[in-house]
């Protein structure tokens, strides 16, 4: 475990000559609230190492000598808005082996699932659900954070392969670009809708507002506890109390019964100050299902969907890498507007 600048100073060296670089990383998503990096792991021809941003190392030169290179990673997505989100960085070029072996047509995209299939190696995932925040790590978990990347690069390579022989490798550089630009955009949560969880379609505006206020009073909660807020009260039961609330009143019986006196009469109190509120201060119902099509943009979705179907059943890939159904509403309604947003490959194979 790289612990201290000088530890680190050594694999800098390394990855100045390095001629290929993977990369994961752990958070303590499961563990803590809000999460934050808990383990860098770096892998180069001279081997695998770890790297401990919690030991209040310099993470600057790392970042900065890995942008110098392609980093192979493994659904890149979490690791790269983590390393956004935390420190600022952003990669130049990824190659990433879950896109990669979707473009490729396999429906069991999982690491675990690919190490399998083309290096006959078996993945122990005992660790994935640890808390990574806890130090010293077992040596379990070390062997565990070590194996995501040390097997990338010889993965990747059959992968490459693989595209070029089916004319795919386009596709997938150009997908990665995509992915790194779509992790580049700090997500700003929308105010009226993070609260509204699933099943809150169901609720009148009463119990609407009961929804948003207990959502927030858990978010308080979560974050003074350091928990993950589905430790505090599951979405589930959140709905279920505001359904409750706004029916007879009776939440008393769904409140969990680990609630100290502090966090229960918080929850009551959540709940009277939505019941108090005018009907106009109460949230609006979010009109469900999409604007209808006219019958000239049915039939145009209806093409393009016999177009993507066919399309992806020729290469033998998920028609929705092509295009999901949102899009080909979108597309239907507006091509010119609505086609530029595709990748050009995926314009190519819609055209």
């Amino acid at each position: 475990m790289i612990c201290t600048d000088e530890q680190l100073s050594d694999l800098l060296e390394e990855l100045r000559s390095a001629q290929w670089v993977a990369l994961d990383t752990e958070a303590d998503s499961l563990h803590a609230y809000p999460e934050k990096l808990c383990l860098i792991q770096v892998c180069t021809e001279a081997g695998a190492r770890l790297v401990d941003p919690l030991s209040g190392i310099k993470l600057g030169p790392l970042l900065t000598a890995l942008l110098k290179h392609e980093l192979i990673v493994h659904g890149g997505d979490y690791d790269l808005r983590l390393l956004r989100r935390h420190h600022e960085f952003v990669p130049d070029r990824v190659f990433d082996t879950m896109l990669a072996a979707r473009l490729l047509g396999h429906r069991k995209f999982g690491l675990a699932d690919l190490l399998k299939h083309y290096l006959g190696i078996t993945l122990e995932k005992g660790s994935q659900k640890a808390n990574w925040a806890k130090r010293p790590l077992t040596e379990r978990m070390e062997r565990y954070a070590l194996a995501d990347v040390q097997y990338l690069k010889p993965l990747s390579d059959r992968l490459k392969h693989e595209l070029i022989e089916k004319g795919r490798l386009g596709w997938l550089e150009e997908s990665c670009a995509r992915l790194i630009a779509d992790c580049a955009q700090p997500k700003t949560p929308n105010a009226d809708s993070a609260w509204r969880l699933k099943g809150s379609a169901r609720l009148d505006r009463r119990g609407l507002a009961v929804l948003r206020e207990l959502w927030h009073w858990r978010e308080k909660e979560a974050l003074a506890a350091n928990k993950p807020p589905y430790f505090i009260l599951s979405h589930e039961l959140l709905v279920a109390i505001a359904a409750a609330a706004a029916d007879s009143g009776r939440v008393k019986q769904l409140v969990p019964n680990w609630y100290s006196c502090r966090r229960r009469n918080g929850l009551f109190k959540a709940v009277a100050r939505a019941l108090a509120l005018p009907p106009d201060q109460q949230p609006e119902p979010v009109p469900q299902g999409s604007i209808a099509l006219n019958d000239g943009e049915r039939a145009r979705f209806e093409e393009l969907k016999r177009r993507r179907d066919a399309r992806a059943a020729q290469l033998g890939i998920d028609p929705a890498l092509i295009a999901s159904k949102q899009t080909l509403v979108r597309l239907a309604r507006s091509w010119h507007q609505h086609a530029p947003d595709l990748m050009s490959w995926q314009r190519e194979l819609l055209a």
